[in-house]
């Protein structure tokens, strides 16, 4: 039998378009002999709206935009509708940033008792928002670069404090970016006062708290980690940006970024990258899927900067990249997080909610 796989994507977020090129993506890689696939797209303002189910795949990113489906409660996801047999086998949300990747969803899923790819509650919150993530990486011993961070109340009512408490703590360069989003959204490199000002502004346009971090010269090496309670981790990748840093342009515009696979690294290095990009996985308790993100410097320190819970699956994503070179190809990888999925939600069954 195939599997009824509902794909979730676009979203109320500001990375409403890079969800909808990972959607493009990923239906072009399925295979419709194993897969019935039922398009659910979520407007810009929230709306939910179902589609038909595709018997080929979208032939561009406009196919995937409707808004003449069925509009639906996000709650009836279980039940049938236009002859539809009720529910799905998994849910694959295809989501960035806020309203996706941050838990919600993962949260209402959970209450509908649907096998979901990827991410469960806790990780996703705890993964979007670089705050919490830091001092968890903290508490789990992952070296890490100075940061310190602000609600956007705090800096409406003293702002030469807030430039002042980054400056003596920081110190320039340094990175401001929105606590809660990703893909580049917001984020600026500071080398003044001026910048920093100018920064503050911006990513305040995306969040209400903001996470500001020293800036290194270092390598950007990144590591794929795929499982649940046994994970695995990809080869490691390095960015080699033609900009100031790795900015939205470079990631989903214009490519114009190196990306080298597998990294020039030594045996140890690579070793214990891919070992802390396990220990990232395993502290925030992820499951399916994360791409990992390190510094590493000259002299050989590492640092991990992040990690993101549903990396995008854009022709220009490391993600896929990485476990390509690795042995895995991207229709492979897809079918791997589906079985995972329904291997986390069968393990779930198992817990007692009476006495």
């Amino acid at each position: 039998m195939k599997t009824k796989l509902g794909l979730l994507y676009g979203g109320k977020s500001a990375e409403h378009e890079v969800s909808l090129q990972t959607a493009l993506a990923v239906i072009k890689a399925l295979d419709l002999k194993k897969f019935d696939i039922h398009p659910i797209y979520i407007t810009k303002e929230g709306a939910w709206v179902k589609g038909p189910q595709l018997k080929a795949p979208a032939e561009n990113i406009e196919k995937l935009t409707f808004t003449e489906g069925a509009q639906v409660s996000p709650l009836a996801l279980q039940t049938a509708s236009d002859g539809e047999e009720a529910g799905y086998d998994v849910i694959f949300p295809l989501l960035h940033g806020p309203n996706g990747e941050d838990g919600t969803v993962q949260g209402m899923l959970e209450l509908l008792n649907l096998p979901y790819v990827g991410n469960g509650v806790l990780a996703s919150s705890a993964g979007m928002d670089k705050v919490i993530m830091k001092n968890i990486f903290a508490q789990a011993g992952l070296p890490q670069v100075n940061y310190t961070w602000m609600l956007r109340s705090e800096w409406e009512a003293d702002r030469k404090s807030a430039y002042q408490k980054v400056e003596e703590k920081l110190g320039y360069p340094c990175f401001v970016k929105p606590a809660n989003l990703g893909s580049s959204v917001g984020i600026s490199r500071c080398t003044d006062a001026s910048e920093l000002e100018a920064a503050f502004e911006e990513a305040f346009q995306f969040d209400r708290k903001i996470i500001i971090e020293e800036g290194v010269t270092a390598r950007e090496i990144e590591v794929g980690v795929l499982g649940n309670d046994w994970p695995e981790s990809s080869v490691a990748g390095e960015i080699i940006p033609k900009t100031a840093f790795y900015d939205y342009k470079a990631k989903y515009t214009d490519g114009d970024t190196a990306l080298v696979i597998p990294a020039e690294l030594s045996a140890s290095e690579e070793s214990s990258l891919r070992t802390m990009a396990i220990e990232a996985f395993k502290a925030l308790d992820c499951s399916g899927l994360v791409r990992a993100d390190f510094f590493l410097t000259k002299d050989g320190k590492v640092y991990i900067n992040e990690v993101n819970t549903m990396p995008g699956f854009t022709p220009f994503s490391m993600f896929p990249l990485l476990w390509k070179h690795t042995g895995v190809e991207y229709p492979e990888l897809i079918e791997r997080l589906v079985s995972l999925a329904i291997e986390r939600h069968q393990e779930k069954q198992q817990i007692k909610f009476t006495m």
